[in-house]
Formats: C-alpha cells, sequence, structure tokens
C-alpha cells in the first residue's frame, strides 16, 4: 500500500520539526508550511491524506483556512492543533469539517492515534463515495447511438408507471442494467430491487427461492426462509432469464401475478401478501417458446406489458469507443493502470461482431488493463479474434460436410470454444461471461465435442 502523505502547518518551527520527526519515524511521506497561503498552494499542486493545521498563526488564521481545504474535492482529513484550545474552538472546527482537535504540547501517541483514525476514517469515506459513484455509472447506458436513445426513452416513459416490463436481448447486452435503471426512475427507488437468475437455480430449488420456505418443508429445511417475492416487497423484484423457468414454477408466478398473494413451500394455509413490481427478461424468443409448448402463453401477456428490446453491440457499433473510454476510465481507476487505446486497436474493437456483446467488450478492455504493460493498448495487445487476424483457412471448412448446417455449425461452434478457452488461459467461468452462457450450458458443451477444460 502507498505510504500517506501528510502536511504539517504551523508557523512555530518547532513544531513542524517535531510532528515531522514523528511522522516520517511512523513511515507517512511528510512536508510541512509555515503558513496558510503556503498551505493553500502545496494543497493547490499536491494530493494529501490528512493535514495537521494549527489554528492561530499570522495572516489568515486556521480555521479560515480549514474552510477552504475541507470544500476541496477528495479532501485531506484535517486534525486542528493549538496551544490555547477551547472547546468552543474544538466544536466550531468539528462542525466546518475537521476529523480532530489536538492541543499543544503534542503527545507522540496522541498525534499517532489520532493520525490512524482520521486516514481509516477517510478511506471509508472515499470508499463510500466511489461505490455510489459505481452504482450511479452503472445505471447509465454509455453511448448514443439511435437505438439506444430510444430505449432510454422508453425507459424513461416506463419508469414511472407500475406496468411489468419485459426485457428482450441477447446474452451481454445489458438486459440487467436497463432493469434497475427503470427501478431507479420509478416510485419505488427508496424500496428493494431484488433479482433472481431463473436459469441459474435448480429446479427442485427455484420454488424455495421464489416464495421462501418453512422450517421442516423438506430435508435441509431448518428454519423459515423468506422468499424473494417476500423481499421485494414493496419494491422490483427482476426475473431474470424466465424464459428457462419450468412451466410448473410458471404456474406459481402467474398466480402471484394475479394475486400478489403466494404460499411459502411447506406453508399450506400460510398466505403472504405481497406488493411488487415484476419485470422479467430473457434472451429466448418466447413465441417459439410458447408455440413448443415451453412457455405459458397466458404469463407471456401477464409479462409482456411493456417490451423493451436491449441492441445487440454490433447494432451499436458508433458507442463502441464511449464504450471503450468508459470501461479504461473504469478499470484504470480500480487497477491504478491508466491505459489508452491506439486508434488501430479502437478500429478493430469497432469492427469485430462482439458476440458476447457489451459484456465481452468489457471483460476484453479489464484483461488490456490488466495484462498490457503500456499505456497504449495497440492492435497487437488485442486477442486474435478481435484483431480479425485469424490465419486463412483456420476455419478448417474440410471439416464440415457440405451437406449439413448442423455439422457446420457444430464444427464452427467447438472451434470458436477451443478459441476462447485458449484466450483465457483455459478458465471456465471466464470463457462462459464471454460467450454469454451460463457456465453448465459451456460445460456440457465441452463433454458434448470432447473438449479438455485446459484447451
Amino acid at each position: 500500500m502507498a505510504r500517506a502523505r501528510i502536511l504539517v502547518v504551523d508557523d512555530e518551527e518547532g513544531v513542524r520539526s517535531s510532528l515531522m520527526s514523528i511522522l516520517r519515524d511512523e513511515g507517512y511521506l511528510v512536508e510541512t508550511a509555515e503558513s496558510g497561503e503556503k498551505c493553500l498552494e502545496l494543497i493547490g499542486r499536491n494530493e494529501y491524506q490528512a493535514v495537521f493545521l494549527d489554528v492561530w498563526m499570522p495572516g489568515r488564521d486556521g480555521m479560515e483556512i480549514l474552510t477552504e481545504v475541507t470544500a476541496r474535492p477528495g479532501a485531506p482529513a484535517v486534525v486542528m492543533i493549538s496551544g490555547h484550545g477551547t472547546i468552543e474552538t474544538a466544536v466550531k472546527a468539528a462542525k466546518m469539517g475537521a476529523y480532530d482537535f489536538i492541543e499543544k504540547p503534542l503527545s507522540l501517541e496522541k498525534v499517532t492515534l489520532t493520525l490512524r483514525n482520521a486516514l481509516k476514517q477517510r478511506r471509508l469515506e472515499e470508499k463510500n463515495r466511489l461505490l455510489k459513484e459505481e452504482l450511479s455509472q452503472d445505471e447509465t447506458l454509455v453511448g448514443d447511438s439511435p437505438p439506444i436513445r430510444r430505449l432510454r426513452e422508453e425507459i424513461a416513459l416506463a419508469a414511472p408507471t407500475l406496468g411489468r416490463v419485459l426485457i428482450l436481448g441477447e446474452n451481454g447486452t445489458g438486459k440487467e442494467l436497463v432493469a434497475r435503471m427503470i427501478h431507479s426512475r420509478s416510485l419505488r427507488k427508496d424500496e428493494p430491487f431484488v433479482e433472481v437468475n431463473c436459469a441459474a437455480i435448480p429446479e427442485e430449488l427455484i420454488e424455495s427461492e421464489l416464495f421462501g420456505h418453512m422450517r421442516g418443508a423438506f430435508t435441509g429445511a431448518v428454519e423459515n426462509k423468506r422468499g424473494k417475492f417476500d423481499l421485494a416487497d414493496g419494491g422490483t423484484l427482476l426475473l431474470d432469464e424466465i424464459g428457462d423457468m419450468s412451466l410448473r414454477t410458471q404456474a406459481k408466478v402467474l398466480r402471484v401475478l394475479q394475486e400478489q398473494s403466494f404460499e411459502p413451500v411447506g406453508g399450506a394455509g400460510v398466505t403472504r401478501q405481497v406488493d411488487v413490481r415484476v419485470i422479467a427478461a430473457t434472451n429466448k424468443d418466447l413465441a417459439q417458446s410458447i408455440a413448443r409448448g415451453g412457455f405459458r402463453e397466458d404469463l407471456y401477456f401477464r409479462l409482456n406489458v411493456i417490451p423493451l428490446m436491449v441492441p445487440p453491440l454490433r447494432e451499436r457499433r458508433e458507442d463502441i469507443p464511449a464504450l471503450t473510454r468508459y470501461f479504461l476510465q473504469r478499470f484504470g481507476a480500480e487497477y491504478a493502470r491508466k491505459r489508452e487505446v491506439s486508434p488501430g486497436a479502437l478500429e478493430a474493437l469497432k469492427r469485430y461482431d462482439w458476440p458476447g456483446n457489451v459484456r465481452e467488450l468489457r471483460n476484453t478492455l479489464e484483461r488490456m488493463v490488466i495484462m498490457t504493460g503500456q499505456t497504449e493498448i495497440r492492435l497487437e495487445d488485442l486477442p486474435a479474434a478481435v484483431r480479425g487476424q485469424e490465419k486463412e483457412g483456420s476455419h478448417d471448412w474440410d471439416a464440415y460436410d457440405g451437406t449439413s448446417l448442423k455439422k457446420a455449425r457444430a464444427a464452427f461452434e467447438r472451434r470458436f470454444i477451443t478459441h476462447m478457452l485458449q484466450e483465457v488461459g483455459g478458465n471456465v467461468s471466464r470463457a462462459a461471461e464471454l460467450l454469454g452462457v451460463e457456465r453448465s450450458h459451456l460445460y456440457r458443451k465441452l463433454k458434448a465435442y470432447g473438449i479438455k477444460e485446459g484447451s
């Protein structure tokens, strides 16, 4: 961890020298200033994590300087010091943003303990600020293409209503982001937003997950458990990948939508009343699923009050530069590695079809920020598939029989999965993310095609 940088501001040379010695012995980087004006000059040029600031100084006193220091973005923690302190002064300093107030003569233990606590508090505040900024950014669609502008307009119209929303789109396009945007712009924004991935929960557990269960309802049910509908009461529930939900569970969800009530598993006669706005999302064509008997038509019409289509990245290529800047800035801050993309690399990013959509772009850029040693991400740093430089004939056309589309598709799929596994060093979880499929689905593909996990 980088050493904290501390500024000591006092008009007495002895105090400055003493504090500098104490803090340097504790491992801090320390600089000093003999006046309030010099303090502001240094803070304008450098970043400090904490400031020891004398109250009484010639010219502009410490209380006046405190006001200017704490008003700055990312302000350091300020500890006021004085040989003539009063309770009134200490209270006033605290109200103006000072972390603490200590009196001269300065105690070694008091100085070091106060500084450690001040730095800890500042780190917590900075972490909270970054989390809030990240949450705010994560609830914004990046880009200004016509499909994204239209989607924003539709979200703005749908969000303040109570209408159910069905979000459609390929894996990795940002369906969950759209759901969060709807919730954060709705009248329920201060209530819970609860998400359940219907494809990730085993069939035997999905009802317990959605509706909760009573103690003793089944083996392992050692206590009562609240379900997602109960947890989302008053707020919003996202049923993600609802196209993978079984017909049995669909029937129970339909009843909740109709009656706004349900019974927990094993809770015969126990009825829970809820007020939940349901948003559903899927990458499947539900009309085809209905035709095949895999999805209830009555549930579809209940959910499909406001349909929203999230476009794939290949249909909004003009947004790729903005998305690239956004992700590079985000991961650059997260990993403390500033990165830029060269014009040639950006053109390759714009040309690539991104089968995994925004999620694949995000993961690719995160990998580039981590693995690229220099500031500029160049064309040759990008994965081979993104560069578009796979060798001619690499698709191995001779492996296709020329008559069966199914065999041709299987041969290409096997080669593409193998290539993706090589790109991520055999990491099946990361490959599944990039491909936009569930890990269990990818494992089935590996087994079917005889691909070893370390390929």
